[in-house]
């Protein structure tokens, strides 16, 4: 791996309550994130500079492109599609809709054009959330249970491996992963967090199948070698709640990390006074084009 740049610049300042879930779009070349509690979905192109807003009557645990236009989304009660042009929702379908307690969180597609997205106990004490997948033709299954906190998903070079968190136990599992059946097994664990470095959230993998995992709580994104959880890089992040991660740009060589404010005090505040702002750095690898959703 190359040596990272010194350190991480601020990207957009947009002061989200909780940041999370970036993605880039690489045919409109724009970067797409939301801030889950603030209600908004945020997309940047850095080549003019300009942040387009769009507010959501619902928290939006994530939003990802879709083939034919607009986005998936993952909200409070269920799948939605976003028409980018007209902001207006439509609803697919709510595994939930008996769950008032949990909420949707982290999302993301797999190389056939499936919305995996998993949700949550909003107190985060409960295991009484579930990783979903939503087909392109409309359906969802339900892929794991017991979930307290679903958060950063990933996919290894090949295929072969699904990566996934639940945030609590401090450990990204992985499982062998069908990309032809959309089918999971062999659960294990790849990679456990030490004490007194947060907890994992958000995570992306790189182009030669490396882990870059965002610390809440932890001001870092870490990099990990999946084969031999080896921790293999550390980036300092000027904000503790570091939320998620992923690479973009022309050459998918910047690295855009999103942050949150949520329960900071003033006093907190003054020490990071741009979380929940969009960093960015280059830390000297590529990663891959971001999936779709196909439905």
């Amino acid at each position: 791996m190359e040596q990272a740049s010194s350190e991480v610049m601020l990207l957009c300042d947009v002061n989200s309550i909780l940041g999370e879930g970036p993605t880039w779009d690489h045919h409109s070349k724009k970067l797409i994130w939301v801030d889950i509690i603030g209600k908004r979905i945020h997309t940047f192109e850095p080549a003019s500079g300009e942040v387009r807003t769009i507010t959501i009557e619902q928290k939006i645990g994530s939003a990802v492109p879709r083939v034919e236009g607009g986005l998936v989304i993952a909200l409070e009660n269920g799948f939605h599609t976003l028409d980018l042009e007209t902001e207006q929702l439509t609803k697919r379908i709510d595994p939930e809709k008996d769950m008032p307690g949990n909420r949707f969180n982290d999302g993301k597609c797999d190389e056939a054009g499936r919305f995996w997205a998993g949700t949550m106990d909003m107190k985060e004490k409960s295991p009484s959330g579930s990783l979903y997948c939503l087909e392109t033709d409309g359906t969802v299954r339900r892929m794991v249970e017991g979930v307290t906190v679903s958060n950063g998903l990933g996919w290894s070079p090949d295929n072969q491996t699904l990566y996934y968190i639940d945030s609590p136990t401090k450990k990204v599992m992985a499982y062998d992963y069908s990309l032809e059946r959309g089918e999971i097994t062999n659960p294990r664990v790849a990679v456990t967090i030490p004490e007194g470095e947060g907890f994992p959230d958000g995570m992306t993998v790189d182009s030669q199948g490396m882990l870059w995992i965002a610390h809440w709580d932890g001001w870092q994104v870490s990099c990990w070698n999946p084969e031999t959880a080896e921790k293999i890089a550390s980036i300092p992040v000027p904000a503790a709640q570091t939320s998620s991660c992923t690479f973009g740009g022309e050459n998918l060589d910047e690295l855009y990390i999103t942050t949150a404010r949520v329960g900071l005090s003033e006093e907190q505040l003054k020490d990071q006074p741009h979380a929940g702002g969009v960093f960015c750095i280059k830390p000297g690898i590529n990663g891959r084009p971001a999936s779709f959703y196909g439905g």
